[in-house]
């Protein structure tokens, strides 16, 4: 990173007659529990203030923590507040490539997000929603500050490149704005956080608990990963750990989502077994110190004292109101044949989970999870552009935006009159596929008309258009 970055082998106790196992039943935790973990240093601060250690303890730890001076790094035109009193807070796992993390990775960017999440805490703090975003997913990148005199083009990519991009280099302040830019743009919601904690920290934390037990079902190999794993019951630490949790095409389907529902049964078998061993000084202090020393933070989330109060604020709500998504997807191979990698976000399902959280209303995840069956996949959705927005070619690269996303551009011409709003407009039973458009321009609304061309959804550019999200 850069400058501003600063035993025993044994099955656990077994609480029930079953063993808990992290790949078919992972270890409970309270979700309260879950979070906190994730946010990669909310526990530690629980466990220390609950240990009751030193001043001395508590400044070395204090200081282990590093700061990104984000304020004159994500420029104007950011999302407004429409919450005030609530709190979005982006955490991001880092794989980076530097030091040594180097041999994770040859021929690769120096930085990229392994883990990518969004916290949403209520004004009210009576409820939270986290939402993860994979790390493939195919989003439209903002022009970025690369940290080394030169800016990257606005381009369609895998969100978690942003965090490359930016961290060029190998400042994880960059790394984070580019990040922050991309995700204010992706979803419309104002970033007020953002954490960040790193492979090594990970490793320190496993080890000093004396290891995590897994039991993959199957044995795992995995070069990438640099993973060579039996089937059946076990306790991982140091490397083996580490390529546990990033292993992804040698498990399973191989896809991303697959990887996020492993992390997190790892996060909870972690945080459970920290609950129950962290009692003595040593083991207590070596893994508050690997916590502390792998987390970076926003200058006003870093330390100890504003992390406790993070902490105190998630102990407060109730843990029936605590909601873990995904952001709702679909293979991107629906839209490009040639794309087997990556995924792009399920519309208008997204936007209307996002939009929820912006305006602080409280998501039903059994109704989103209906609502995101049957998905309408951009391809399907025949768009012709017309320019009323007076500006030359306007309408030219409004299609060449679409056509990057996924939607199938039939054409572009000029708008009869001059129009100050956007608008989409579709013919009688297209309603679902001028919804999925709409659901990206913020504040327009797809309206039926007789006249529309048929088996076409017609969006006119105003020229109040900025982007589409």
């Amino acid at each position: 990173m850069g400058t501003q970055d600063r035993r025993r082998h044994g099955r656990r106790a077994q609480p029930t007659r079953r063993r808990r196992k992290v790949e078919e039943r992972p270890a409970r935790l309270t979700r309260r529990g879950r979070i906190a973990l994730w946010t990669g240093g909310a526990l530690a601060v629980l466990v220390l203030a609950a240990a009751g250690a030193g001043a001395w303890v508590y400044t070395g730890l204090d200081g282990n923590i590093n700061s990104a001076d984000l304020d004159n790094k994500l420029g104007g035109g950011r999302p407004v507040n429409l919450s005030p009193g609530s709190k979005n807070i982006l955490v991001v796992g880092s794989d980076s490539r530097d030091g040594k993390n180097a041999k994770y990775g040859r021929d690769l960017d120096t930085m990229h997000s392994d883990t990518l999440m969004v916290m949403h805490l209520s004004a009210d703090r009576e409820w939270a929603t986290v939402v993860s975003l994979p790390r493939d997913s195919w989003v439209s990148l903002p022009a970025c500050d690369r940290g080394d005199g030169t800016t990257s083009d606005p381009r369609h990519a895998k969100i978690n490149s942003s965090f490359a991009i930016g961290g060029t280099s190998g400042e994880v302040a960059g790394a984070a704005a580019c990040t922050i830019k991309t995700v204010e743009q992706s979803t419309g919601l104002r970033i007020d956080h953002f954490m960040s904690v790193d492979f090594q920290g990970f490793k320190g934390m496993v080890n000093a608990l004396d290891g995590i037990e897994v039991c993959p079902e199957t044995a795992i190999r995995d070069e990438k990963a640099h993973l060579d794993m039996e089937a059946g019951c076990q306790t991982v630490k140091d490397e083996q750990a580490l390529g546990y949790v990033r292993t992804r095409y040698s498990v399973g389907d191989g896809s991303d989502l697959g990887r996020i529902g492993r992390q997190q049964e790892f996060m909870e078998a972690l945080a459970a077994k920290a609950k129950q061993k962290l009692t003595s000084p040593t083991a207590l202090y070596g893994f508050l110190d690997s916590a502390t020393k792998s987390l970076t933070t926003d200058e006003k989330l870093a330390g100890i004292k504003p992390l406790t109060g993070l902490a105190n604020e998630i102990k407060s709500i109730p843990s029936d109101r605590l909601t873990f998504l995904t952001v709702p997807n679909y293979g991107r191979e629906a839209d490009d044949p040639s794309d087997k990698a990556n995924v792009v976000w399920q519309y208008p399902q997204a936007a209307d989970l996002f939009t929820s959280l912006a305006k602080d209303q409280e998501v039903d995840k059994e109704k989103l999870t209906a609502d995101s069956k049957g998905p309408v996949y951009a391809a399907t959705v025949r768009v012709q552009v017309l320019n009323g927005s007076g500006m030359p070619g306007q309408a030219a690269k409004v299609a060449e935006t679409l056509r990057s996303a996924g939607y199938t551009v039939t054409g572009t011409g000029n708008a009869p009159a001059s129009a100050e709003k956007s608008a989409v407009t579709y013919p009688q039973g297209l309603e679902k596929q001028a919804g999925v458009l709409a659901s990206r321009l913020p504040g327009v609304t797809a309206k039926q008309e007789a006249s529309a061309v048929a088996g076409t959804v017609t969006l006119v550019v105003g020229t109040d258009f900025t982007a589409i999200r």
